[in-house]
C-alpha cells in the first residue's frame, strides 16, 4: 500500500492518505486538497442527479452522528436535540411550507413505539405487538454465534408484528415450520398476507409443511423446474404499514438445523435504513410471483414432483438400505479420546480410565480401537467385555469383529450361551453373577472393559471389580451421576480420563439435533404416593394403564407434531410392563405399527421386534427401563416419554435413543430423515432435574 505524503496546508486532523484501489467517496474539502497532488492519478466524475441525494444525505448522516457520538454531547440528549433542531430549522429555509411551527421539529427526546388497532376486544386486554430484539431502524448480521439473538428467536418476534409476509425459500421442512407455526397462524388471524414461494429441488421441501401453510391460510407458488430454474435463495420480507419493514436474507432454510444450529450467516435489513435495497426485494419478489415458471401449488402434483426428484437424486435405483453400509474407523473426536487413553497410560501410568462419551458418539467402537492399539502394543490381550443387556452385548461384539477384521472374535456369556475357550469373552452381568469367580484367576483377563460403568455401584458389578485385577481397566458411560450420589469415579482414583458430554456433542455436530415437546397430561398425579424419591410405580401403572382418553391424547399429539405417523421410528418409555402392552395395544388400533418389549421377552422375541422396527415393519416400541441404554438404532428419529422421569441420568439416556446420526439422515445431507423430536408427555414433579 502506498503511503501519500502530507498535502500541504490541510490542518492536522485531516488525513490526506488516500491508498490505491476504488473509491465511491464524495469529495470534500480535504478529499479536494488531497487529490490535487494525485493529479491524474485520481480519477473522479460528476454525480448523477439520481445518485445526489443518496450521497449527501449519507455524509451529513455520518457526520451528524459522528457529532452526537462526541464526548461534549454523547450524555445530553437535551442539547443533543437541541443542535438537530437547529439544523432542521436551517433546511427549512430550502423549503416551502404554509408558516408555522416546523412539524419535523424534534419535540421530546422520545421514541414512539406502537400503535394499537381500533378495535373491539371483548374481555381481554390489548397489548402491543411484539418487537424483534434487534431494533427495526437498524441492519444486523447474524451467524447463529453464542452472544447474539438466535435467528428463529428473530424471525417468530418479526411474524408478530408484519402486515405482510413474503418467503421465498429453497428448502421448507415440517421441524422448520413447525418454529414458525403459531406465529404465523396468530398473525394471519389478525389480518396478515402470507405469500410462499419454494422448489422441488433436490426434494427436501415436504408436502406436509406445505399443506400445513395452506391451512394457515397462506398462498404458495412452486418452481418444479429443477433443472433450469434451480430456486436455492433463502428470503424473508417483513412489510408493516408503519413504513418500518424488514428484511432478511442469507443462507438458511425453514429448517431446523439451519435456523438452530447451522453455520449460517443471514443478514437483516431495515427499510429505515435501507430502503432501495427492501424495494428491491420487493420488486423481484413480485416478479417471481407474476412468473409462469412459478405455479400455484397443488398437494397432489407437489408430492409426485418431490418423490421423483428424490429418487433423481439418489441415482434412480439405489437401494437405500445400501447408503447405510460404511467402514468402522475412528472418527477424529474418538481419535482425540484414545490418544488421551494413550496419555493417561504411558505418561501418568493410569492403567484404569473411565471414558464419559455421549450416548450416540461410539463409545463401543472407542474400546475397540483402543483393544485393538494395545493388543498391538502388547500382543495378544484376553479381553472380558462386560455389560447388562442381551442387545448391547450382541452389538459390541459385533463393532469388535468389524474393528479387528476377525469375523470369529470373541465368545457369549449370556442366557444359555457359553464360552468354549473363554480368552475372550462378552458377558452378562447377570450371568457372570451366577459363576463362582473364586475358580478364575484375578489376572487372568489381560483387559476388562465394563459397559454403562454408572451401575458400577450394584453389588454384581462391585462383586466382579474387586474379584478381576486386569492389567487395563476401561470404563464407559454417558451419565456418570447417579441419583443415590455414588461416585462411580471411585474406581479410578477420582479420575475421568475422557469427557464428551451431551451439549458438546450437540454444539460439534456429532449427534442429531432435536426438538423438545413438552405437552400437558391429562392424568392427575396428585393423589399417587411419592415415596423414596419417586412416585409409587404400581399406582401410576394402575393409573395409566387401560387409560383410554390419555392414550388417544398421545396418539392425537403424535400425528400433529409428527411428519408422518406411518413412517416414523419410535421409542415410547413407559411405567411398567402393562403400560407397555396397552400403549401398543393403542397404537396398533390407531392403525400405527407397534409392539411392546420387557426384561420379560426372550431374546429371540427381542431380535424380531427390532429388526422389524429397524425395517420399518414397526413404527413404535414400548418398553419399561429395557431400551434406556445400549440400544444402537440410528434411524429412530421420535421418543416418546409417557412416564414421569426422576432422574437425570435416565432422562438424558432417553433422550439419547434418538440423537444417532444416520447415514440417510439430512444431517448426512440426504433427505430421507427430518432429526429427532422428544415428546414428553409426563407430569407431575421432577426430582433432581
Amino acid at each position: 500500500m502506498i503511503q501519500l505524503a502530507r498535502v500541504p496546508g490541510l490542518p492536522d486532523h485531516y488525513s490526506p492518505e488516500l491508498p490505491p484501489g476504488r473509491y465511491e467517496l464524495l469529495v470534500t474539502e480535504q478529499i479536494a486538497h488531497a487529490t490535487a497532488a494525485l493529479g491524474h492519478r485520481a480519477s473522479l466524475r460528476p454525480l448523477t442527479r439520481d445518485e445526489t441525494p443518496s450521497h449527501l444525505s449519507r455524509h451529513v448522516r455520518q457526520l451528524l452522528s459522528k457529532i452526537l457520538k462526541s464526548s461534549t454531547l454523547e450524555d445530553h440528549a437535551l442539547r443533543q436535540v437541541e443542535l438537530c433542531n437547529v439544523l432542521i430549522h436551517e433546511l427549512d429555509r430550502f423549503i416551502k411550507h404554509d408558516g408555522g411551527r416546523n412539524s419535523d421539529s424534534i419535540a421530546r427526546a422520545e421514541v414512539l413505539l406502537s400503535v394499537l388497532a381500533d378495535q373491539p376486544i371483548g374481555l381481554g386486554e390489548q397489548s402491543a405487538l411484539e418487537a424483534p430484539l434487534t431494533p427495526l431502524s437498524d441492519d444486523a448480521f447474524f451467524a447463529n454465534s453464542p452472544n447474539d439473538p438466535r435467528l428463529a428467536g428473530e424471525l417468530r418476534r418479526e411474524i408478530r408484528s408484519a402486515d405482510r409476509i413474503d418467503l421465498l425459500c429453497a428448502f421448507i421442512t415440517w421441524n422448520g415450520l413447525r418454529i414458525f407455526k403459531d406465529d404465523l397462524r396468530r398473525s394471519i388471524q389478525r389480518g396478515t398476507m402470507l405469500r410462499v414461494i419454494t422448489t422441488t429441488y433436490t426434494g427436501i421441501t415436504e408436502p406436509k409443511a406445505l399443506d400445513e401453510l395452506i391451512s394457515l391460510g397462506a398462498e404458495i407458488k412452486v418452481s418444479y423446474d429443477t433443472r433450469a430454474t434451480r430456486l436455492h435463495a433463502k428470503a424473508w420480507l417483513f412489510v408493516r404499514n408503519s413504513g418500518f419493514g424488514t428484511a432478511y436474507l442469507g443462507s438458511s432454510n425453514v429448517t431446523h438445523a439451519a435456523l438452530h444450529e447451522g453455520l449460517e450467516w443471514n443478514v437483516r435489513l431495515s427499510q429505515a435504513s435501507s430502503p432501495d435495497l427492501i424495494d428491491r426485494f420487493r420488486v423481484t419478489f413480485d416478479s417471481y410471483w407474476d412468473d409462469d415458471r412459478f405455479e400455484t401449488y397443488d398437494s397432489e402434483r407437489f408430492a409426485a414432483a418431490v418423490t421423483r426428484e428424490r429418487g433423481r437424486q439418489l441415482g434412480g435405483d439405489v437401494d437405500l438400505a445400501s447408503l447405510a453400509e460404511f467402514e468402522i474407523r475412528p472418527f477424529p473426536y474418538q481419535e482425540q479420546i484414545l490418544e488421551q487413553l494413550a496419555v493417561e497410560r504411558d505418561r501418568h501410568g493410569h492403567w484404569s480410565n473411565l471414558v464419559v462419551a455421549a450416548t450416540g458418539t461410539g463409545k463401543t467402537v472407542i474400546a475397540a480401537f483402543d483393544y485393538r492399539r494395545l493388543r498391538q502394543a502388547f500382543g495378544s490381550l484376553k479381553l472380558l467385555f462386560v455389560a447388562h443387556r442381551h442387545e448391547i452385548l450382541e452389538q459390541s461384539r459385533k463393532i469388535f469383529r468389524a474393528v479387528l477384521r476377525d469375523p470369529g472374535f470373541g465368545e457369549r456369556l449370556e442366557g444359555g450361551e457359553r464360552p468354549v475357550h473363554g480368552d475372550h469373552v462378552f458377558a452378562s452381568v447377570q450371568s457372570l453373577s451366577r459363576v463362582d469367580l473364586a475358580g478364575i484367576d484375578p489376572r487372568y483377563y489381560d483387559m476388562v472393559i465394563i459397559d454403562e460403568f454408572h451401575h458400577a455401584a450394584a453389588p454384581t458389578y462391585r462383586h466382579l471389580l474387586e474379584h478381576f485385577k486386569p492389567l487395563v481397566l476401561l470404563g464407559m458411560t454417558a451419565t456418570p451421576e447417579r441419583a443415590d450420589e455414588i461416585d462411580v469415579t471411585q474406581w479410578f482414583a477420582g479420575r475421568v480420563a475422557a469427557e464428551l458430554r451431551l451439549w458438546d456433542a450437540l454444539e460439534q455436530g456429532l449427534l442429531c439435533p432435536f426438538q423438545y415437546f413438552g405437552l400437558a397430561d391429562v392424568v392427575d398425579l396428585e393423589d399417587v404416593d411419592w415415596r423414596r424419591g419417586g412416585y409409587d410405580l404400581g399406582q401410576l401403572s394402575r393409573l395409566y394403564t387401560g387409560h383410554h382418553l390419555r392414550a388417544n391424547r398421545i396418539i392425537e399429539q403424535v400425528r400433529e407434531f409428527v411428519l408422518n405417523a406411518l413412517q416414523m421410528r419410535s421409542l415410547g418409555f413407559c411405567v411398567s410392563v402393562e403400560h407397555a402392552h396397552f400403549m401398543a395395544e393403542r397404537f396398533n388400533a390407531a392403525g400405527i405399527p407397534s409392539a411392546a418389549l420387557s426384561a420379560n421377552s426372550s431374546p429371540m422375541d427381542r431380535d424380531d421386534v427390532l429388526n422389524r422396527f429397524r425395517r420399518g415393519e414397526l413404527n413404535a416400541v414400548f418398553s419399561v427401563d429395557l431400551l434406556n441404554e445400549g440400544l444402537d438404532i440410528p434411524e429412530v428419529d421420535t421418543v416418546l416419554l409417557l412416564r414421569p422421569t426422576e432422574s437425570v441420568t435416565v432422562f438424558l439416556q432417553q433422550i439419547g435413543r434418538g440423537l444417532r446420526l444416520s447415514p440417510g439422515s439430512r444431517d448426512s445431507r440426504s433427505w430421507t430423515s427430518s432429526g429427532s423430536s422428544a415428546v414428553n408427555f409426563a407430569s407431575g414433579r421432577v426430582s433432581r432435574c
